[in-house]
């Protein structure tokens, strides 16, 4: 499945990209595989989603929980907690 990925905040410094598009797997079938999958692409990947069980995701623009399938997404956002009012 190819996918469009968009980074925000901290996520994209430290990827040093603000976006791509990736052919995922088979096995990318939930948000947590996809995070998964994405920390072995390399050392950046693995610093920047480090702390996967802060990162928030979303798919189609509509926010989605670490356990929904990602089956159908044109776009998948990925950003850190965000504070402020």
């Amino acid at each position: 499945m190819k996918v469009k990925l968009v980074y925000f905040a901290w996520v994209r410094e430290r990827l040093d990209k603000p976006e791509e598009e990736l052919d995922l797997p088979e096995t990318v079938v939930t948000v947590a595989d996809l995070l998964a999958h994405l920390k072995t692409l390399g050392e950046e990947y693995e610093t920047a989603l480090q702390h996967e069980n802060v990162i928030r995701v979303a798919i189609n623009q509509e926010h989605a929980e670490h356990d929904e399938p990602i089956a159908g997404a044109r776009e998948i956002g990925i950003f850190p907690p965000m504070t402020g009012g």
